[in-house]
């Protein structure tokens, strides 16, 4: 993996980024070509249709935004043509109104500003079959995906191995399992063979080509781990990560279960300067006035349908927790009934909950009711990322009941989130302990452009209804 701002990237996805973007730009400039080539001879406007270089960056740029939106590079979708495909197509259909104004308004005249995307978007579908899949298709899967040994054959061995199979397709392959000698509870069944403790470990890694060693052994006292075999390893130039390191890189989130308090104080993370905090409150500002300026008929739309299903309030109002455990008013419209709580007990939202309206179903799924939050975001006391605010109820119970938890509040609760687009709501306990592994990981980790990849992703939450209730 290759880490950039904080975020580990796999480096098939780094490949499979520039590969696209190559591609999309070379689609481009073999439209503007083609166009010069079915011309007019003499023609004054092919002046401008032959300095295609900007336009295609600019073609380039804003597909590959759009194939990221659309997930075209989550990791459960490698090697996976028929996604790439549609995303490209869904991406064409998105960008085709925009880019036809900016290109007729300031680089072609109006006859050839269609003719250039029509072309570069046929071009984009044949070198995407021609060039990208040869390249980074399934059978050169191998080339990039690195080799894992898991030190331990018990349950968290296991599960990290169910990980690797479920998550990290193209990415990590699992070669073995290397007992730690004191595992009483070794699950009959393994996925892969189990090596023996005779061996020394750095001959193993050699002999199969090992690129990472994962240590998934909870408890490491006692002389459990051959520690001497390990360094020689890391000596040696391999990785070698502990159950919380492996479980950040690949799946986003940080593990409770094997979380300990001075894998957080040692480890990297946690930036709260005041140049970070001076970016973000720009950003939050910009952003939020831009999709105000937006969203504003939706809005009005919202208000109206509301109040003629089941009259006023619109608007929502709820005290939940912020930065520090201080307390604010969160805005949302209103899409419950308005006895949705006469009984004064705090629920957690569920799968078809009978409290919502008809009204509030759609603007859940849509997510058009958290809308009212960017004026939280004005004044300061939320952030368009960030971790979700709870009521000051379920906080209390949470904070005694889960590790770790009060640690999401040293930064502002969000708009929307890293867990909101990894995970659904959270309406139990368990579910409560899964999305705090995602805003450990978002608390941890946080920067600009993890904010962006987010808002990306809110986007195709939105977009297909992802974990909506």
């Amino acid at each position: 993996m290759i880490r950039v701002f904080d975020q580990y990237v796999p480096t098939r996805t780094v490949l499979e980024l520039l590969t696209d973007f190559i591609v999309l730009m070379l689609s481009a400039v073999l439209s503007g070509a083609t166009l010069v080539m079915l011309a007019r001879p003499n023609d004054p406007d092919l002046v401008a249709v032959q300095a295609t270089l900007l336009p295609a960056a600019i073609f380039a740029s804003g597909m590959l935004l759009l194939y990221v939106t659309f997930g075209a590079y989550q990791r459960d979708r490698v090697n996976s043509l028929r996604t790439l495909l549609l995303c490209a197509l869904l991406a064409t259909m998105v960008s085709v109104g925009p880019l036809f104004f900016v290109y007729a308004q300031s680089f072609f005249p109006h006859r050839y500003a269609l003719r250039f995307l029509g072309f570069a978007y046929l071009y984009q579908f044949l070198l995407l079959l021609l060039i990208r899949q040869p390249l980074l298709g399934s059978h050169t899967a191998r080339l990039w995906t690195r080799s894992v040994l898991l030190v331990g054959c018990g349950p968290d061995a296991l599960g990290v191995a169910n990980d690797i199979d479920s998550q990290a397709l193209g990415v990590y392959r699992l070669v073995g399992f290397y007992p730690s000698g004191h595992e009483s509870d070794q699950p009959s069944k393994l996925p892969a063979p189990v090596f023996s403790r005779d061996q020394e470990l750095h001959v193993l890694v050699a002999e199969h080509r090992i690129d990472e060693i994962v240590v998934a052994v909870r408890e490491q006292r006692g002389g459990v781990l051959p520690l001497r075999q390990l360094l020689e390893c890391r000596i040696q130039g391999i990785a070698v990560h502990s159950l919380a390191t492996f479980s950040e890189r690949l799946k986003g989130e940080v593990p409770l279960d094997s979380l300990k308090a001075s894998w957080l104080i040692y480890g990297h993370g946690f930036a709260q300067g005041v140049v970070r905090t001076v970016v973000k409150r720009a950003f939050d500002l910009v952003t939020s006035m831009g999709l105000l300026a937006l969203a504003w008929p939706v809005m009005l739309l919202t208000t109206l349908a509301i109040w003629i299903e089941d009259g006023a309030p619109v608007i929502f109002r709820q005290e939940r927790v912020g930065r520090f455990g201080r307390t604010f008013d969160v805005l949302k419209f209103r899409s419950m009934r308005q006895d949705a709580e006469k009984d004064g007990v705090a629920r957690w939202a569920q799968a078809n909950d009978s409290r919502i309206t008809r009204v509030g179903r759609f603007i859940r799924k849509t997510r058009i009711d958290e809308l009212p939050q960017l004026f939280n975001v004005l004044k300061g006391e939320m952030s368009l990322v960030g971790p979700r605010p709870e009521r000051p109820s379920f906080v209390q119970q949470l904070t005694d009941e889960v590790p770790y938890y009060a640690v999401r509040h040293s930064v502002k609760p969000g708009v929307t989130g890293w867990a909101q687009v990894r995970f659904s709501y959270g309406a139990s306990l368990s579910e409560a302990r899964r999305k705090l592994q995602f805003d450990l990981y978002y608390v941890k980790n946080h920067s600009l452009i993890l904010d962006l990849q987010i808002i990306l992703e809110t986007v195709r939450v939105v977009i297909f209804g992802e974990g909506a209730r």
